[in-house]
């Protein structure tokens, strides 16, 4: 098998087809778009191929017939006729004052300008994009493509600072609205970022984009999917577990098929060695601020419910949790059913990537010393794994003894109840173990369900008040959590832990092992 280059973070059609890089052909998906549509918008995460996309259509629309040899669109798209092409990304450096996002604005303008050989001469940045538009227009005959890349990022990157983001805001829907009133000149337009911000806020101007973000026909329109690993990347399969792949990076979905990040296997089939490649390229820092300043009860990330306006309310001054978790990709759907008029969506992580690295850096969060709580995860792991179950009441009592006073009396979130089971779950969840929260049964919902080195681990956590009362470990055995287990025939650890908020400390630790 011809083994070809990784593209890992090559953005252009060109370089990848012409330098012999791997390539998973998007261009039937191009050609549905441009023969269905006129008018979208998509959100993806980061990372996940959305440049390439979007170059893939001014490559096409641009009449570059032999970068498309033996593509789909080879033998289907119209070569004879070049349409001109107008291409703006917010993608490079950060942008902070309304000062720095009109020169940016203009540093593009100038650059289209120079690619399509028009001058503009209109004072202001949108109108000069609406003259450049209309310009290119009559100069070629053909209708302009309008392609815009990260159109979010200046506001992301000021979210921290709300009156900063909303003046941004403004200014790029400026820029946006001249491409709906630039109709007449326009044969396409095509927007994609991470965020998916609602039309009110941003799109006010453009209301009539298509949003094929949650499309099951467009769910693998970024991302590969499993039949791309055998008709692509055969050769890189050799000598990494298939099934390891799969648990690791695959899982994203927008109810359609799934797919794996592009940045996640390329570099596996770089490294050969499963790492949080797309993780740590972004620790998210804003989002587990945000999740540990709300409280968020952390268990509840392996299984959110959440209707569409809910995800779609992503805004400066309403940045709803599920869907700030939704649009960076630390969540995916796992299902969705419709409700009377609504629909209704089933979210979860994706993948054991997330799963572990999510939790890892909550966990650090949550306990306030990252320092320690990263000695204490790989110690856990030990203990575990050696099945020292007195031992692991040790552990525990460390956990929580490793919260500083300081951290843990100038933090709001350490008054809820949840916050130390919080705390408890994504210790455990960092490991990347069989681990279930809320583990559903007939009898009730236990707290957390662990399958690790030939035994069951069943967990029940109470908050009580400074006397323990041993009714943790009452409620697994009075409620017969163990029965749907029995079967297997392993060992079954039934452990309830007691926590007093007035003395910060495990207070009970009761363990019991049915075999």
């Amino acid at each position: 098998m011809h083994r070809q280059r990784l593209p890992i973070g090559i953005q252009t059609l060109r370089e990848i087809r012409e330098d012999d890089h791997y390539y998973v052909d998007k261009t039937g998906y191009a050609l549905r778009l441009i023969e269905e549509g006129k008018y979208y918008f998509l959100s993806r995460p980061r990372r996940f191929g959305k440049s390439l996309f979007l170059d893939t259509l001014a490559e096409l629309f641009s009449g570059n017939q032999a970068l498309f040899s033996g593509l789909e669109a080879d033998a289907r798209w119209d070569w004879s006729r070049i349409y001109p092409v107008i291409r703006f990304s917010f993608g490079g450096g950060v942008v902070g004052t309304r000062a720095e996002l009109e020169a940016k604005i203009r540093e593009q303008l100038a650059l289209n300008q120079a690619a399509l050989g028009i001058r503009c001469e209109q004072p202001t940045s949108d109108g000069a994009f609406a003259e450049l538009i209309r310009k290119a227009h009559a100069k070629t005959g053909e209708r302009v493509v309008v392609l815009v890349d990260e159109y979010d990022k200046p506001i992301l990157d000021n979210l921290r600072d709300p009156d900063t983001a909303r003046v941004l805001r403004d200014g790029l829907r400026n820029l946006y609205s001249v491409i709906k009133d630039s109709d007449a000149h326009i044969r396409f337009a095509f927007l994609t970022g991470v965020s998916k911000f609602s039309k009110v806020s941003l799109f006010s101007g453009l209301n009539n984009l298509r949003d094929i973000t949650v499309d099951a026909r467009y769910s693998a329109l970024c991302g590969y999917t499993e039949a791309d690993l055998d008709a692509v990347f055969a050769p890189e399969l050799e000598g990494l577990d298939r099934a390891q792949i799969r648990a690791w990076y695959n899982g994203y979905n927008w109810l359609g098929e799934a797919v794996y990040n592009p940045f996640d296997l390329l570099l596996l089939f770089d490294a050969r060695v499963f790492r949080a490649w797309w993780f740590e390229t972004g620790t998210p820092t804003f989002l587990v601020d945000v999740l540990t300043e709300r409280g968020f009860f952390t268990p509840n990330l392996a299984k959110l419910r959440a209707d569409e306006t809910l995800l779609s309310a992503f805004d400066i001054d309403h940045l709803a949790t599920e869907a700030l978790l939704w649009q960076t990709g630390y969540l995916t759907f796992t299902g969705a059913r419709q409700i009377g008029a609504r629909w209704e969506y089933r979210l979860s992580y994706p993948n054991l990537e997330v799963s572990a690295a999510l939790n890892d850096s909550l966990s650090k969060a949550l306990i306030g010393n990252p320092g320690q709580a990263s000695e204490l995860t790989s110690r856990l792991y030990d203990l575990l794994l050696a099945g020292e179950l007195q031992a692991l009441r040790q552990h525990v009592e460390s956990l929580f003894a490793a919260i500083p006073h300081a951290w843990h009396d100038n933090n709001p979130i350490a008054r809820y109840e949840g916050y130390y089971a919080s705390v408890f779950y994504s210790h455990f969840a960092a490991l990347g173990l069989d681990l279930v929260p809320e583990d559903a049964s007939h009898h009730g919902r236990l707290d957390l369900r662990l399958r690790f080195n030939g035994a069951i681990w069943l967990f029940e956590f109470k908050v009580v008040e400074i006397a323990p009362e041993g009714a943790a470990l009452a409620q697994i055995k009075a409620r017969g959590y163990a029965e749907k287990y029995r079967a297997e025939g392993l060992p079954i650890h039934l452990i309830g832990i007691e926590f007093s908020r007035e003395q910060r400390g495990v207070v009970a630790f009761e363990i019991e092992t049915l075999v």
